[in-house]
């Protein structure tokens, strides 16, 4: 009796991917407020906005905000188990834009589209360009950036 194998995969190879290909990124990730506690310690940035329920009630979006550098992160570590998985470097990041607020609780996923694809001048590597997006629980944009990753096995 025949049975189909489950493999897991870290990472595509550059001959995976295709101009104009769209990913949609599994699994998702819901921000708690141990995420954005632990992560503005670690990065120093004590703007009440993301600390202080009082201050933040009284602020433009009445509630405390998700640090953007977080959102960036986690939009970013999505990605990389079919993207940047097989990397040889993340070689750049452009145009980085906070399109929406991102809140505790909300839950944020990630879509890739290969922009560009093309082969190193070695020939033994190949670089990829895509654009990324994250997008809120309701498909509301909360981020979008550009990224070129730098991949082997071509």
């Amino acid at each position: 009796m025949e049975t189909d194998a489950i493999v897991n995969k870290f990472g595509w190879n550059y001959s995976e991917f295709q101009e104009g290909q769209k990913i949609v990124h599994e699994p998702r990730k819901t921000i708690f407020e141990s995420d954005n506690n632990l992560f503005f310690f670690f990065t120093m940035n004590h703007h009440s906005v993301h600390i202080d329920l009082d201050y933040a009630a009284g602020a433009k979006h009445g509630k405390i905000l998700v640090v953007g550098p977080l959102v960036f992160s986690i939009i970013v570590g999505l990605t990389v188990s079919t993207i940047s998985g097989r990397a040889i470097a993340n070689l750049e990041y452009e145009h980085v834009k906070h399109t929406a607020p991102v809140f505790i609780n909300d839950t944020i996923r990630a879509e890739t589209v290969i922009l560009e694809k093309k082969k190193s001048k070695s020939g033994t590597s190949g670089l990829l360009y895509v654009e990324t997006i994250g997008l809120n629980q309701h498909n509301q944009k909360v981020i979008e950036f550009r990224r070129r990753v730098l991949l082997e096995n071509i």
